[in-house]
């Protein structure tokens, strides 16, 4: 397969936009999700849009043994990942201390444990080649504490933590890793996250335009990018300036 993207998350909102993305650029594809049927109607979509090749895997990355099965197979099938899209993942909203444990396990589970599996599975393979893309889907959550999404706030510190640190130490190697930020985007997310009435996604985003920004910033070999200019001035020019307590207040409020 041809300049191989493997995009977890890819049924749905953002990863599937990054699928259209990868695609119509030429390049082959591995997409893996839980849902098998939505990921079979997007292969045939692909295949018949852009001619490039596609493969299916479902999979639930919530499963601690699941990212090695998922990389045992890419090795079996002797495949080859240049561009690995790390983008499955969920929130929820509530009190924390009110919040169902095995949904919080789960979302720390996939948010972090196997973002951070599949980079270590798929980096040595890509250092070794001396080439290789990583785009790991955060937040701009991930840059301030998130009061009525504690948890999912603090999956996405540690995501833009972890790429950036373990981007530096790339460094010359030809492989890059980059975080991609957007704030909020029209996506199941909202639902899922019980935040589907909230004003923040008002006037949300688009998949489409935050998988182009991604995939554009990922190309550069960027650290990070902010999808909305707005989100960006603010998080780097004025939260720093803002009492803490103040700025969790005003987060609790948008998301309540």
């Amino acid at each position: 397969m041809h300049h191989l993207g493997l995009i977890t998350g890819a049924s749905s909102g953002i990863g599937r936009a990054l699928a259209h993305e990868h695609a119509r650029r030429g390049r082959d594809l591995l997409i893996v999700a839980r849902r098998e049927e939505e990921l079979s109607e997007l292969a045939e979509k692909l295949r018949s849009k852009y001619a490039v090749e596609v493969r299916v895997v479902a999979r639930d990355l919530t499963e601690p043994t699941s990212r090695r099965d998922l990389f045992d197979l890419v090795e079996q099938e002797g495949l080859t990942v240049d561009y690995l899209f790390n983008n499955a993942g969920y929130g929820g909203a509530g009190q924390f201390y009110e919040q169902d444990w095995d949904m919080l396990s789960g979302m720390m589970e996939l948010n972090m444990r196997a973002v951070t599996e599949l980079m270590h599975l798929f980096l040595p393979g890509m250092v070794a080649r001396g080439r290789g893309r990583v785009l790991n889907t955060s937040s701009t959550a991930g840059f301030m504490p998130g009061p009525v999404q504690a948890v999912y706030f603090a999956t996405k510190a540690f995501v833009n933590s972890v790429s950036k640190a373990v981007a530096s130490e790339l460094q010359g190697t030809g492989v890059t890793v980059t975080a991609l930020c957007p704030g909020a985007v029209k996506t199941e997310f909202a639902d899922t996250a019980g935040l589907g009435d909230s004003k923040l996604f008002e006037r949300a985003a688009t998949p489409q335009t935050t998988a182009a920004q991604g995939y554009t910033a990922m190309e550069s070999g960027r650290l990070e990018v902010i999808t909305e200019v707005g989100l960006a001035v603010a998080i780097k020019g004025l939260m720093p300036f803002i009492p803490e307590r103040l700025a969790m207040a005003g987060v609790k409020k948008i998301q309540s």
